[in-house]
């Protein structure tokens, strides 16, 4: 099972939370967009931090400097979408994130995302939605009907994911 990012050295807190290295251009637009709470194209310390929370993060407010210092390349005080890229650009196997993706909607770990779950974290990452809708979303992609997402409908789902637009 894969363990929860600590906050300790350096960026750690944000490049083990972060195995996207595998995604692709839009994708990884997508996930940098939920960062950039404010939308400006740019994510902030404070936004980095709001994201990092609501993954079950907290940061200390020193290793946040630190891990910004780091991913800053340009020190603008800001993470564009180009040092987003380069920080997602290592990691662990595909495999791994995607079991690292499905552990965070799956909050009680045992093995099943259920609406209430899925709510929860929609929630935290500030996507409104209720329980009800989170309860369509899941039925449309619960092959064995049992009302929940397992990893292996997760694992479907995401890898039959088609570019928006």
């Amino acid at each position: 099972m894969a363990t929860r990012p600590t906050p300790t050295q350096n960026s750690a807190p944000a490049a083990s939370s972060l195995h996207l290295q595998h995604m692709t251009d839009e994708e990884l637009r997508k996930v940098f967009d939920q960062f950039d709470a404010n939308g400006d194209g740019k994510i902030s310390a404070a936004e980095l931090s709001g994201v990092l929370s609501a993954m079950g993060s907290d940061v200390a407010p020193a290793d946040l400097d630190r891990a910004m210092a780091e991913i800053d390349a340009d020190r603008d005080g800001f993470i564009s979408l180009t040092e987003f890229a380069a920080l997602c650009g290592s990691g662990p196997s595909p495999e791994s994130e995607l079991r690292d993706a499905f552990d965070l909607y799956d909050q009680d770990r045992n093995g099943l995302i259920s609406a209430r779950e899925l709510h929860l974290v929609l929630n935290r990452l500030n996507m409104k939605c209720s329980v009800e809708d989170c309860a369509r979303m899941i039925k449309s992609v619960d092959g064995d009907g049992d009302g929940s997402v397992n990893f292996e409908e997760f694992r479907k789902m995401m890898a039959s994911k088609a570019p928006a637009n």
